[in-house]
């Protein structure tokens, strides 16, 4: 099984519709399994796959172990892709995850046994630094950072590998790639001229688009409505872009 974080310290980067778009790909490309798993309490990735989760499913159940999490899992209306859909309660996992033993390693754990079911797993992760995205770090393959290119969101970028770094921890696995952009704007032309070749960044892009504005309002996959617009086209690239450093 392979693990991909979608994760960004700043909110509003495109992270939920890469996490959506790329697991659809997944599970239609490939043809493996594919689990999203959504993480963020605003339960973003579910309201798209028109799922919501139980209400006897809270973040205290999701720590608990494979049992709870195999029981919540929700078929999708797409072959090969299942949803672990998010709960309100979540915003609390940190204060749970902060009882643990081993908090760091608890993610992992509860997950292992979901190789079994699944080859690919989407983690739509929060918008913040906090103990469950540390746990998330050491549960992922890979971790994949939409970067709309403004000052504020590459600072953003190396505040994480900035903490990476400083907490010794491997940051080979994380890529970038530049979001929501917009080639007629100066700023987004330069900051991509000068920091495209930098290492760990993919060299797909995902444009600013309606198409990708819409998913709110058709709450499905931009490739599964619309799947020779621009949008899909990128996002099938990101993907094989993707596929290569997995």
């Amino acid at each position: 099984m392979k693990s991909v974080a979608l994760y960004s310290i700043k909110g509003g980067v495109g992270k939920t519709a890469a996490a959506v778009n790329l697991s659809y790909l997944s599970a239609s490309g490939t043809g493996q399994p594919t689990l999203v798993c959504d993480l963020d309490p605003q339960g973003a990735s579910s309201f798209y796959f028109r799922i919501k989760a139980s209400k006897k499913f809270t973040g205290e159940q999701f720590l608990k172990g494979s049992k709870k999490i195999y029981s919540n899992i929700k078929a999708t209306d797409f072959e090969n892709l299942d949803l672990l859909p998010s709960d309100f309660s979540y915003r609390n996992l940190d204060i749970d995850l902060s009882e643990e033993k081993k908090p760091l390693k608890k993610l992992r754990k509860n997950l292992e046994e979901l190789s079994e079911n699944y080859r690919y797993v989407f983690f739509d992760c929060a918008p913040n630094l906090t103990l469950l995205s540390e746990s998330v770090f050491a549960a992922s393959d890979l971790i994949l950072v939409p970067v709309i290119p403004t000052t504020l969101s590459m600072r953003t970028y190396f505040q994480l590998t900035g903490f990476f770094e400083a907490n010794n921890l491997d940051s080979s696995k994380i890529f970038a790639f530049f979001s929501m952009v917009e080639k007629k704007k100066t700023m987004h032309r330069d900051i991509i001229a000068e920091y495209a070749a930098t290492k760990g960044f993919l060299s797909r892009m995902i444009p600013y688009s309606s198409d990708i504005e819409k998913m709110g309002i058709y709450r499905s996959p931009v490739p599964a409505v619309l799947p020779h617009s621009q949008s899909a086209v990128a996002y099938r690239e990101l993907w094989q872009d993707l596929l290569k450093n997995l």
